[in-house]
């Protein structure tokens, strides 16, 4: 089995809907993951925008997530979870908000984890990428698209 993750707002490759956006309520997306492998301890998701200007832009990074609890719901942390800091600068999710008269790319990337992570609330992408590695047991991943 292969581990997968989806929402029940947007389908893989699918569009974003406003309410998950900048445009919106800004609200985390319901995610939901499934066949993980058995031993998965912790469940980590980073959110990225690679089409972005600038380079690759962060908008979520959360890890600490319980695996038999099968997902998150729409605009909740789960508790126990801990977030990072995005690139607008802020602490937890940030949603879509592609400058105007574009259309990016939005990955959510699953990792399912041999371990727990000790990170500290507000780590970076690149501080989930460090601590993940040698600890993945398998990787899912969720596109979705936004314009304005």
């Amino acid at each position: 089995m292969t581990a997968g993750l989806t929402s029940d707002a947007f389908s893989d490759g699918g569009t974003i809907p406003r309410r998950y956006t900048c445009d919106g309520q800004d609200l985390i997306p319901p995610l939901a993951w499934s066949d993980l492998p058995a031993e998965t301890v912790e469940v980590a998701i980073l959110v990225d925008d690679p089409d972005a200007p600038g380079g690759t832009f962060t908008h979520w990074v959360v890890w600490g997530l319980d695996p038999s609890e099968g997902g998150v719901r729409e605009g909740q942390v789960p508790e126990g979870a801990g977030q990072g800091s995005n690139d607008f600068g802020r602490f937890g999710y940030g949603g879509p908000c592609p400058p105007r008269g574009q259309t990016h790319r939005y990955f959510f990337t699953l990792f399912a984890l041999a371990e727990e992570l000790s990170l500290k609330e507000g780590a970076s992408a690149d501080d989930l990428k460090a601590a993940v590695e040698g600890k993945v047991l398998e990787q899912a991943q969720l596109m979705g698209r936004f314009g304005h």
